[in-house]
C-alpha cells in the first residue's frame, strides 16, 4: 500500500510559478512510476506528467509540455517525493492537481493509488 500527500498549491498570476510536491509513503519504489493529473470543475480528468522509477523517463501532457517539469526529489524505501515545478502559469491551469502512483499512463484508471489534491488557481 501507497499513501499520497499533495502540497505547493496555491494562487499565482499568469506568467507565475509554482512548485507542486508529492510525498509517497508506505512502499513508493514497489511501484512502476507516478504521476501527476489535473482537474477543472466540470472537466474531465487531465493527465499532466509521469515519471517511471527505473529509467526515469518523463512524459508530459501536449498541454504543459516545455512549461512543466516532474522530478524525483528523494527516495528510500519507504518515502518517494515527487515534484512538478510549473512555469508560466496561464488561466487555463486553473484546476486541482493530483498526485497518482503505480503507472506512467495518461490514463487515470491504470494508476492505484491517488491523493487528494492541490488548488492551483492562476489569475489573469
Amino acid at each position: 500500500q501507497v499513501q499520497l500527500a499533495e502540497s505547493g498549491g496555491g494562487l499565482v498570476q499568469a506568467g507565475g510559478s509554482l512548485r507542486l510536491s508529492c510525498v509517497a509513503s508506505g512502499r513508493p519504489l514497489e511501484m512502476y512510476g507516478m504521476g501527476w493529473f489535473r482537474q477543472a470543475p466540470g472537466k474531465e480528468r487531465e493527465f499532466v506528467a509521469s515519471l517511471n522509477w527505473r529509467g526515469r523517463t518523463e512524459y508530459y501532457g501536449a498541454a504543459v509540455k516545455g512549461r512543466f517539469a516532474i522530478s524525483r526529489d528523494s527516495a528510500s524505501d519507504t518515502e518517494v517525493t515527487v515534484s512538478l515545478q510549473m512555469n508560466n502559469l496561464k488561466p487555463e491551469d486553473t484546476a486541482r492537481y493530483f498526485c497518482a502512483g503505480g503507472s506512467t499512463a495518461e490514463i487515470p484508471r491504470y494508476y492505484q493509488f491517488w491523493g487528494q489534491g492541490t488548488q492551483v488557481t492562476v489569475s489573469s
